[in-house]
Parts: structure tokens; sequence; C-alpha cells
């Protein structure tokens, strides 16, 4: 009999409802009939398939979908691995019971059903071609971990090596949603708690598709090195006009360093009040974050910057060692200012401490990065380099002629607007 229901550390899955189903099946897979158990079977095979084309799952599915339980499940021990890798006492035992159960469902032949049932379904099953790459929700990396994982735990001999397998993969790759997704953003579930979702697909940005800025992407890059290599950094704040490669960077910068533990987590003015909460959730966490807030402004009406100065630096809980704040913003002091704020004309008996609150925020930002916008050389520039790496054929005078008539109605001289010039040349290639 399958104990799932004895499992200690791992309980309580939120795709668990195949798994229980499953279990109750292998359990009367010696009766002589399971007609009863035909429908409940037709339910799990659904949920696999289902699956397997949602997270693009091949091979075994019933191994894959036991390896995804397992690599999700945040639990003492799974975590503990995550941060220090093998780990001892009582724990350890209780772990490995655990997996002495999960390693009974890996060990079960799903194939046997067949002649139960009278089918070749649980064949198909077992050998599964998933044809539709794109709809996976994990990137291509972490899906073929995840099937490797699978094909590894199901060719361990004991529970002991099943175990190992496991501890490895969660000291390489982390657990959770934390350790299959690049970005995250914040939600609130039902009871109004804060909650952080994963963003699943993310633009495949990287930091060479961003022609020119060299200065600014080395300051940005050195800095962000500094963090996920575990020595001192700062917060960082790109500045700058409209449409020169901001944001791109911070994307870029997530797909550069993804790979080493950086994670993003995308949050907007109306949910700073809810940071503290989201900086507990991860602090002891064996990743990086970055907290991102993207085209970051503040009309004077609005005081949700006291909420970010304080998260910053200035409460009394000091920012853990694993988390930065990177920002963009159109602004270079991030808060609305007005001459009167300057020479007093306002009816403020201390006018100079109205300009300092309202710059204190922008100094809470170590690194500054200017991105200013091209002038007409440098746009045609990256209209020419746009154009060679998406092979248009169009000779360079036409071209930049368009490109110029282009940005003089379609947002001026920026990296954007040449873009987007390119992705209207190539739409109309036929």
């Amino acid at each position: 009999m399958v104990r799932i229901n004895e499992c200690i550390l791992y309980r309580n899955f939120e795709q668990g409802d195949i798994l229980k189903k499953m279990a109750q099946i292998i359990d009367h897979s010696c009766d002589e009939n399971l007609d009863g158990m035909k429908e409940v079977f037709f339910e799990c095979a659904n949920g696999l398939v289902e699956m397997a084309g949602a997270y693009g799952f091949a091979g075994d599915l019933w191994h894959c979908y036991l390896t995804y339980l397992l690599v999700n499940h945040e639990n003492a021990f799974s975590t503990a691995c995550e941060i220090v890798g093998p780990v001892e006492g009582s724990i350890n035992e209780l772990a490995m019971h655990d997996f002495e159960i999960f390693k009974e469902l890996f060990d079960f032949d799903l194939c046997t059903l067949d002649e139960k049932f009278q089918s070749s379904y649980c064949r198909i099953l077992s050998n599964y071609v998933n044809i539709n790459e794109s709809s996976k929700l994990f990137n291509k990396r972490i899906r073929d971990r995840i099937c490797n994982l699978s094909s590894k735990l199901s060719k361990a001999e004991s529970t002991e090596e099943f175990m190992t397998d496991m501890v490895e993969f969660y000291g390489d790759f982390g657990v959770g949603k934390l350790g299959l997704h690049k970005a995250f953003r914040i939600a609130h579930d039902s009871l109004e708690r804060v909650v952080i979702e994963p963003i699943t697909n993310i633009a495949h940005v990287h930091l060479n598709d961003l022609v020119g800025y060299e200065i600014a992407k080395k300051k940005l890059i050195d800095n962000t090195e500094a963090f996920v290599a575990g020595r001192k950094a700062n917060n960082c704040l790109l500045f700058g006009d409209a449409g020169t490669g901001k944001s791109s960077s911070i994307k870029g910068i997530l797909n550069q360093y993804y790979d080493r533990g950086l994670r993003i987590i995308e949050v907007y003015k109306h949910q700073f009040k809810d940071l503290n909460e989201v900086i507990a959730q991860v602090k002891n966490r064996n990743y990086k974050f970055i907290i991102y807030m993207d085209d970051l402004s503040f009309e004077e009406f609005e005081i949700e910057y006291k909420y970010l100065k304080a998260v910053i630096e200035g409460g009394l809980e000091r920012k853990p060692d694993n988390i930065l704040i990177y920002a963009t913003s159109n602004r270079r002091h991030l808060v609305r200012e007005e001459f009167g704020d300057k020479d007093g004309r306002r009816e403020d008996l201390h006018a100079s401490d109205t300009v300092q609150e309202k710059l204190s925020l922008v100094y809470r930002f170590g690194v500054t990065i200017f991105f200013c916008a091209p002038d007409k050389k440098e746009f045609q520039n990256i209209v020419k380099t746009l154009a060679q790496r998406h092979e248009i054929s169009m000779p360079e005078e036409e071209l930049l002629l368009e490109a110029n008539k282009w940005e003089l109605s379609h947002g001026g001289l920026n990296g954007r607007t040449a873009q987007q010039f390119i992705d209207y040349l190539l739409g109309q290639e036929k």
C-alpha cells in the first residue's frame, strides 16, 4: 500500500489531486477487477497530459509529475538544502521516510495498468512526445532540468540514492517558484495576504541587444556583478530620456545573471506598503533579489515615496544583503519639484527642508546611471545595426531616409523609435 498520507515533510501539494488518485489506483492495482477505478484513471491521465502541454514535459509523464511536486515543495528540508546543501539531524531521517514513499511511487510501472484497463494509454503516457514546445510554462532550461531529474530519480536503486539526487538538485537549482522562475510580481490571495506571483512570459532581452550606451551598461553590470558575487553593491537608479533602453537594460541584466541566482520582483507605486512583507518572504532564501520599479516618479500629492525611503534606508530593520532596489525614471530626482520649492515663494518657513525631503529619496540610490537620447548620427547607427541583425535588405541611403521620416512622427531620436521602425520594416516583408 502506498502510504502517501504518511508523508511528514512533503504534504499538502498544490497540484496533489492526481497524486492522491493515482496512489489509490496503485493500491488496487493487484485487484483482478479495476473497472471501478477506470474513470479515476482517465481523470489522472487527463491531468498528466494537460500538465505536459502547459509545462512542456515529455517522456514518462507520471515521473515528470512526481518530480514537479518534489522540486516545487517548500518545506524545512528542501529550503535548508537550498541554502547549505546536505543537512544532518532528525530532519534528515524524516526526509528519508518521505523519499522512501516517493520511491515506491516512482518504482510503479504505469504500463502494467494497460492490461487491467484493456488499453494502450499508459504506454503513451510513459513515453509521451510533446509537440507544442512554445506552450511550456518554464523556460526550456528549467523544463529540461526537471525532465532530466525525473529520469535520474527513476533509475535510483535505493532510497539513499534517490535522496542524494534530490539534495543535489535543491543545492544546484533551489526549490519552489523562486527556484524555477526568473521574475515575479506582487499579488494578494483570497485572504488579502501578500503573495509573490511568478511572471511566466519574460522578454528574452540581452544587454548586447541594446546598441550603444557602453559606459551605462558597464556601470550596471559592475554593480550587479558585485551583488551576485556576494560583495557590497548599491541600489541603482537608471534615469534619462524616454525610449533609451533603461527598462531593457534591467531585463538584460536578469537574463544574464539568472543562472547565478538573480531574481527580480516587479513592484508598482501603490504596492510600496507591501514591501516589508515581500522582503520578509525572500530575505532568508538563497537567491539575490532585485526589487524593480519601472518608470518611477512622484507628483507633489503622492506620498508613497516616503514608504520607499524607509524601506531603502532609514527603518529600524536593516535591508537584507540579498536584496537591492533598481528603478528607472525619466526624472533625475524622482519627485516633482517647482521653482517655489527653491526660492521660498511658497508659504514655507523652511523651504530648504522641503527641497531636502524631496531629494532625499534619490540620495538613497548609491549608483545613478544616465541614459541620454542619441544624436542624429547615433540614431542612424542604431538603425543600421538593428537592420543588419535582422538581415533587412535595403540600400543604406534609403534605409536612413525612411528612418528619418519615421522618427519625425514616432517619438523622436531614441532606441525605441529605431526598434519600432525596424519592426515596421519586418512587418512589410513578404
